[in-house]
């Protein structure tokens, strides 16, 4: 399990940094456009992803709660937003690294955004902040579609086989 979740974490970095490096590129008034998403546009989803890495992150170090909104705008400005989301996003990587085996069959223990005690299975747990990841990240793809820009292929499967060595393929 441990290595799955490590795969899991450097395909969340990758995938994140791949959908930031297009949108970098894209218009001020497309990045702020409503194109239908829960969270309207690209800005608002990209701030929505760091609230919820934000919150995640704590529940799983036992930090201090985050009492952001789910969709709070915590980074007005597009760059700074873009470099916290990714160092937010990076962090995931030395935290799995440092799972001890027997963690995963344990429970988490946490207070949910509206300081709600809660508890749930903790790989399960672990493996919604990688799928949060991928379902907005696939929101943004589609805006970025619709918009009339290009994405990048985000699909696991790329970052599989970008880590494929000569010794591995076998």
């Amino acid at each position: 399990m441990q290595r799955h979740f490590e795969l899991l974490a450097r395909y969340h970095l990758w995938a994140t940094e791949k959908i930031l490096s297009h949108i970098a590129s894209i218009s001020e008034d497309d990045y702020r456009r409503d194109c239908g998403l829960f969270f309207h546009s690209i800005h608002g989803t990209l701030n929505h992803m760091l609230v919820g890495e934000l919150h995640w992150h704590a529940r799983f170090t036992n930090s201090n709660p985050i009492t952001i909104p789910l969709n709070a705008e915590v980074e007005p400005d597009r760059v700074a937003l873009a470099s916290a989301l990714h160092t937010a996003v990076a962090r995931w990587n030395d935290f799995v690294d440092n799972i001890a085996p027997e963690r995963f069959d344990t429970q988490l223990m946490y207070s949910r955004a509206n300081g709600e005690k809660t508890t749930t299975p903790f790989a399960p747990t672990l493996a919604h902040v990688f799928n949060h990841g991928t379902h907005h990240r696939g929101q943004l793809s589609a805006a970025l579609t619709c918009l009339g820009y290009p994405v990048p292929e985000l699909d696991l499967i790329y970052k599989i086989r970008e880590e494929i060595t000569p010794e591995t393929k076998q």
